[in-house]
């Protein structure tokens, strides 16, 4: 049964005026178990001829079939499939992949076929064997003599199954001894039922074959047959592994895929490192600038909460800047005390203020004394630092006390005097000091004013004598939201005076304001960082090209022992996504190592977070699958023949 038939195969290169034939009208067929011999000079086309035998080139005329499939009807992938289920390669130079170990170079062609990971390789393993490579499993082909070499391309040839094997010049590269046990086991694999075809220019090579093909000029100028044909198909013995489920393949491929990716970017590591600096330096600028923006944020955040967390001010008049609010005198003490009773507010405090002069002993200074009740405290956040604040029975007493500043106590009791009982008068009314409010830096207003708080009630009773106050400060409950409860005051209080005289001011606005444009600052800065992530993407491309290049009788060897192409492209897709993941990973490192730096060196927090650092990654891997799809795609398209011609 003829396992190969040409029909009037023909090949031509070139076109136009540059048109050569390679091949002219060549047909003949091979038996199952044969052993042929194709001889010829330098250029008499056995190269091409075997090119065509072996899937790898198809004709340009005539027909090529393979177990009766004309290999001009099958794409690329389908190609790589038979090359990986029926052929054999034996190649001169042996095309040992050099990173792999002489067991892992036996085993390759089962992976892309999805052999079972553990039966291939004892499979691999018991071939090495029966060709007296059993102690060299582990060896690299750099640490292989050349037989050795040879005999683990045969191996490989037949891990598989081997049904036809090509040779091309099998003992070219061998010395005589080398050469003769090449031939011998050959001779045993044809004796065992397997089809043997190889190519060479030695007649002493071709005389081991049962059946010699002589070319001249790209034509069959001799077919002769050295000894009767037997037929050993019988007796063939190519069983193979088993092949494994879809996941177990597609697994095995990635690990693959994988091993061979880490192994390029170790084998190149200062240009790796280069090649990762522009990812590195655009995951670091993005995740800095999104820390400063978020630590900028916070700090300003925590200045407005200082003011008081959840609070809503109500003044009179329609804004900041009316020139007539402070003749509207329509907030009221009930006011206040309407909207404490609300469902959504924790507590109301009344504020009157004044301006005046503070005299103690023989100090006399220009201070503000607010009238407040005693919730405004909390509702500020203020904390004692000495004494205590005063309460709602001292309020609704009209006590004559007061809370000063620690700016007051500094300039009243410069030597350390306690100022707790002693007695200081503000435009001639006599007020006790009862505590010191601690020192609160809220960045808002001027550090160095003199404040006083004294119970709203005295103020207005005994220092300004009027009847309406400067403001109400609500403190909204923690479930409420303030946007809500702004508009149920606006609509209680324009009910109760009949217009809206008043105006609300409240910590959540300037939040949300501060929010938006720290955000809108980060996001634009970040952009800007994001041009470095596409320049380091550039690299990456031109990189992998480099690599393509480099690489390319690799890639020719893969494809030849059945890689198809999507092999190929995940394979350098992978290298590229794993050069950008890397450099996502250092640029996080080195974001973080320069926010501890800052943070250590002037006490400004960075803060980082994790959603953050995950999409900066992700944007690093999509980096490499962007920039790194045209060479992988260039890699996966490459001619076979011309990727194993590349030197």
């Amino acid at each position: 049964m003829a396992v190969i038939e040409l029909d009037r195969v023909g090949k031509f290169f070139g076109s136009g005026e540059n048109r050569v034939q390679a091949l002219h009208e060549i047909s003949f067929a091979v038996e199952d178990g044969d052993f042929v011999a194709i001889i010829g000079q330098s250029g008499s086309g056995k190269s091409t001829l075997m090119n065509i035998l072996g899937c790898l080139d198809t004709p340009s005329s005539g027909s090529c079939r393979i177990d009766g499939v004309d290999i001009a009807a099958l794409d690329a992938d389908s190609q790589a499939a038979l090359r990986g289920s029926r052929l054999g390669f034996i190649f001169q130079r042996y095309n040992l992949l050099s990173k792999l170990s002489a067991l892992e170079n036996t085993a390759l062609p089962a992976v892309y076929a999805g052999r079972e990971k553990k039966e291939r390789l004892e499979r691999a393993a018991t071939l090495l064997a029966e060709l007296g490579l059993g102690n060299k499993l582990k060896n690299l082909p750099t640490e292989l003599s050349g037989g050795q070499q040879q005999r683990v391309s045969i191996a490989r040839a037949l891990m598989n199954g081997g049904r036809i094997i090509l040779a091309d010049e099998p003992t070219g590269a061998l010395d005589s001894a080398s050469g003769e046990n090449v031939m011998a086991i050959l001779s045993d694999l044809n004796r065992r039922g397997h089809t043997i075809i190889l190519v060479t220019h030695d007649p002493k090579v071709a005389a081991y074959a049962g059946r010699t093909i002589r070319l001249s000029d790209g034509r069959i100028v001799e077919d002769t047959r050295n000894r009767p044909f037997r037929s050993f198909a019988g007796e063939r013995n190519t069983a193979t592994p088993r092949k494994s489920s879809w996941l177990a393949e597609g697994v095995d491929r990635f690990r693959e895929a994988l091993r061979m990716s880490l192994q390029a970017i170790w084998a190149h590591k200062l240009r790796s490192l280069l090649t990762m600096l522009g990812i590195i330096i655009g995951i670091a600028s993005v995740a800095c600038v999104v820390a400063l923006g978020r630590g900028s944020q916070a700090r300003i955040i925590a200045d407005i909460n200082a003011m008081g967390t959840n609070t809503i001010d109500i003044y009179p008049g329609s804004g900041f800047g009316d020139r007539r609010s402070g003749r509207v005198k329509t907030l009221t003490v009930s006011d206040a005390e309407i909207l404490a009773k609300q469902p959504y507010v924790m507590s109301s405090t009344p504020n009157t203020s004044a301006s005046g002069t503070l005299v103690y002993r023989n100090v006399s200074v220009t201070a503000q004394l607010s009238g407040v009740g005693a919730s405004y405290f909390d509702v500020k956040g203020l904390e004692p630092a000495s004494g205590r604040f005063f309460n709602e029975s001292e309020v609704r007493a009209n006590s004559s006390y007061v809370v000063i500043d620690e700016n007051t106590r500094n300039k009243l009791f410069p030597g350390g005097e306690r100022p707790e009982g002693r007695t200081i008068f503000f435009n001639r009314q006599p007020l006790r000091i009862i505590g010191v409010a601690e020192k609160k830096d809220v960045g808002f207003g001027p550090s160095d004013r003199l404040n006083l708080w004294a119970p709203y009630t005295t103020v207005m009773h005994r220092v300004t004598g009027e009847r309406n106050i400067a403001s109400i400060t609500v403190k909204l409950r923690d479930s409420v939201v303030p946007a809500l409860a702004d508009k149920a005051i606006v609509e209680l209080l324009t009910a109760r005076h009949g217009k809206t005289d008043f105006f609300t001011f409240s910590t959540d606005s300037i939040r949300q304001t501060v929010e938006n444009a720290t955000n809108t600052m980060t996001l634009l800065v970040a952009g800007i960082a994001l041009i470095s992530l596409v320049v380091g993407g550039i690299g990456v491309m031109n990189i992998m090209l480099v690599s393509v290049t480099e690489r390319t009788r690799e890639i020719g060897v893969r494809m030849a022992v059945g890689a198809r192409r999507i092999n190929i492209l995940e394979q350098f897709l992978l290298e590229a996504t794993l050069l950008c993941a890397s450099g996502g990973l250092l640029g996080i490192a080195l974001a973080l190592l320069l926010g501890a730096a800052v943070e250590s060196a002037v006490g400004f927090s960075l803060v980082y977070s994790f959603d953050t650092m995950l999409l900066a990654m992700v944007f690093s891997s999509a980096i490499g699958v962007a920039f790194g799809f045209i060479p992988a795609r260039n890699a996966a398209r490459l001619n076979p023949i011309e990727a194993l011609s590349r030197e």
